[in-house]
């Protein structure tokens, strides 16, 4: 079986004063899967991707690109950094 490319795990992210943007996403993608994100104005679809891409790492739960696929990013000179917190 594929290894996945990127997991996140139980991921959160709240705004003040406690605004909830996302609440316990979960998801895995295989290698060469096309995604696309859906939703209304505010759902949180570019806090989504920001989290994805390693921008915003202030957040609640795991998000990572697993190792070997983190090492090649990092080798083109490409960010996608990790964004790990444990509540």
């Amino acid at each position: 079986m594929a290894q996945f490319v990127y997991t996140m795990h139980r991921v959160g992210k709240v705004v003040p004063p406690k605004r909830h943007i996302l609440k316990n996403i979960s998801l895995s993608f295989f290698p060469g899967a096309k995604i696309g994100v859906l939703g209304l104005n505010g759902a949180g679809k570019s806090t989504l991707l920001r989290i994805m891409a390693g921008i915003d790492k202030d957040i609640e739960g795991e998000a990572r690109p697993q190792p070997d696929i983190q090492n090649r990013l990092s080798a083109a000179g490409t960010s996608a950094q990790p964004g790990t917190h444990r509540a």
